[in-house]
């Protein structure tokens, strides 16, 4: 017998146990980006999470663009840029003077992630402005974390200290841009693009709204079918007690929906007051 009941408890310690560890996982920390082009974070009872690069319908590349990088010019400055990784150039490559920390004149543009060109006295100069190894993602908008993310790349560790940062605008129907330039400072860039890959993945963290009611709910129900099971066990070897008699504390369940019937009614008429049925049942009595 007393060893039915170290294992009845022992099960259900195991069960509690469970319940409690999932119910306490850190599911509203923010995590720091596992790779280029991801983001995770959570607000309120969801979890955003972003990945840029990943394959999606119509876009095995993800934002990527499938040329090898995008272009925008505004005025006498034209812009390369690739997000997420390097550029590569089929077609339409760069053609500006001092490419040399960015592949080279044979490779200009290869071995960055942004390039810009300025007009200085009639001759394209070349700047690298961005790079794969320091390229950060963040919410545009903390109001509206659903709607796109902003990718700023910085030249770290080259001849600036110049940057890009485009808008990856979520819309999942359609792929705009870029088409605006705009220049802050000294060589701070900023661009922006529609893309279905600007869409997070959203996932209800608290069960669309149940929270730790649930939580409690769940822990409760299992609580009694661990108490039902261990007594019916008990009863059932150690008693020799068979068939529904089995079932602990029997008359009290089977009297259960009788007792709450009669506290619901006993509720009802407390707060309704005597009816007028039993008011006249009574004759008066005169004095």
């Amino acid at each position: 017998m007393e060893m039915i009941r170290r294992s009845s408890l022992g099960w259900l310690f195991l069960l509690l146990s469970a319940i409690l560890s999932c119910a306490s996982s850190p599911r509203g920390s923010v995590s720091a980006p596992a790779a280029t082009c991801e983001l995770s974070f959570a607000d309120r009872d969801r979890l955003y999470n972003y990945s840029l690069a990943s394959p999606i319908p119509k876009f095995p590349h993800g934002v990527l663009s499938e040329d090898g990088f995008y272009k925008v010019a505004a005025n006498d400055t034209v812009l390369w840029f690739q997000l997420c990784g390097v550029m590569m150039f089929n077609h339409d490559p760069p053609r500006c003077v001092d490419c040399s920390d960015c592949g080279g004149p044979s490779r200009c543009g290869m071995e960055c992630s942004a390039l810009v060109t300025d007009d200085v006295e009639g001759y394209p100069v070349c700047m690298t402005i961005g790079r794969a190894t320091s390229t950060y993602v963040n919410v545009t908008d903390q109001k509206k974390p659903h709607s796109g993310v902003t990718v700023k790349m910085m030249d770290d560790g080259g001849k600036s200290t110049c940057s890009l940062s485009v808008s990856v605008i979520c819309d999942p129907s359609r792929v705009q841009g870029p088409n605006s330039l705009e220049k802050s400072g000294t060589c701070d860039y900023a661009t922006s693009l529609r893309h279905p890959s600007g869409c997070a993945e959203i996932i209800y963290v608290h069960g669309h709204g149940w929270g730790w009611f649930g939580i409690l709910l769940i822990i409760s129900l299992c609580l009694f079918g661990g108490y039902l099971l261990a007594g019916t066990v008990y009863r059932y070897f150690m008693l020799g007690v068979h068939g529904i008699d089995a079932i602990p504390n029997l008359e009290f369940w089977a009297s259960l929906p009788h007792r709450t019937q009669g506290l619901v009614m006993s509720l009802v008429q407390k707060f309704r007051g005597p009816s007028q049925g039993h008011r006249g049942s009574y004759t008066s009595v005169g004095f």
